[in-house]
């Protein structure tokens, strides 16, 4: 290439920038394609991260209340079970406090019935003590009669004087036997 004169000496600055004509289509193309970009492309865009974004608030409130919902339903989940700790311990003690009363009243029961029987044992065996008495009484006073009729060598047929005589033998004897006790 020849150099003109009052030509740029560096002809490779000429090849980057363009010509005037081409920066007025270019700038027209580009507020044509702006216009056309923020008419319709534009709101569609808007429209579609609008309704994103609600998507993601909703989501957001939705898993808000999700949590409000579970915080409630475990602090009403730890109040039950705090009521129902508490009743058991209710029913455990009232269980025990009946068992205590079913110990105590067996136990009343069992030493009155002990009672009765010791009673009803002391009174037959008072009952026996008397009727050994009675009839050892009464084979004594046999004996000693026979005994004394075989003594003295006659009959005693009389039952009142015999039955005097054998009372106060066998009192003696009783009171001989209690002052060695």
């Amino acid at each position: 290439m020849i150099l003109a004169e009052g030509a740029d000496t560096v002809p490779g600055w000429r090849l980057l920038i363009p010509l005037p004509e081409e920066i007025v289509w270019s700038a027209i193309f580009l507020l044509i394609f702006a216009g056309v970009f923020m008419k319709f492309v534009l709101p569609r865009m808007n429209a579609v991260l609008d309704e994103r974004s609600e998507k993601i608030e909703g989501g957001i409130r939705h898993a808000e209340q999700v949590q409000e919902q579970a915080d409630q339903l475990r602090n009403d989940q730890e109040q039950e079970l705090t009521a129902a700790r508490q009743e058991a311990a209710a029913i455990r003690e009232k269980a025990r406090a009946d068992g205590q009363k079913i110990v105590d009243e067996a136990r009343a029961r069992a030493e009155a019935e002990n009672e009765r029987l010791l009673s009803a044992g002391r009174q037959q065996l008072s009952a026996e003590r008397v009727a050994a008495s009675t009839e050892l009484r009464g084979e004594v006073g046999t004996l000693a009669s026979d005994l004394a009729s075989k003594i003295v060598g006659e009959s005693l047929t009389d039952d009142e004087r015999s039955r005097r005589v054998i009372d106060r033998f066998l009192d003696d004897l009783e009171s001989s036997q209690t002052t060695t006790r």
